[in-house]
């Protein structure tokens, strides 16, 4: 997971198994964890902004991600892909560009 996020978010932050750990993606901070054995793990559904979401949907199929939907003009102004890691985790990668 963790050479997923830095591969194709540029991700800073040491991911920690059984522990929360803080990942900061551009200017955003997501806590992520893997249930550190009292929960059971579950996949999430981000909308994670980035500086070019072209690049980073190319980034993400390069590292295995499974394209949902490549990258596309949205109605509301938002420039957006979708795809699927190996952990079954959905990440619609956007930039904003305006509505």
């Amino acid at each position: 997971m963790a050479r997923f996020l830095r591969d194709v978010f540029d991700a800073q932050g040491k991911v920690r198994s059984g522990a929360p750990t803080e990942i900061r993606i551009g200017d955003s901070i997501i806590l992520i964890s893997d249930g550190g054995g009292v929960r059971e793990a579950m996949s999430a559904f981000l909308y994670v902004y980035v500086r070019d979401a072209d690049e980073t949907y190319r980034r993400a199929i390069a590292a295995g991600a499974e394209s949902i939907e490549p990258p596309a003009d949205t109605p509301y102004g938002d420039r957006r892909a979708m795809v699927r890691d190996a952990w079954a985790n959905v990440w619609q990668i956007a930039t904003c560009r305006g509505s």
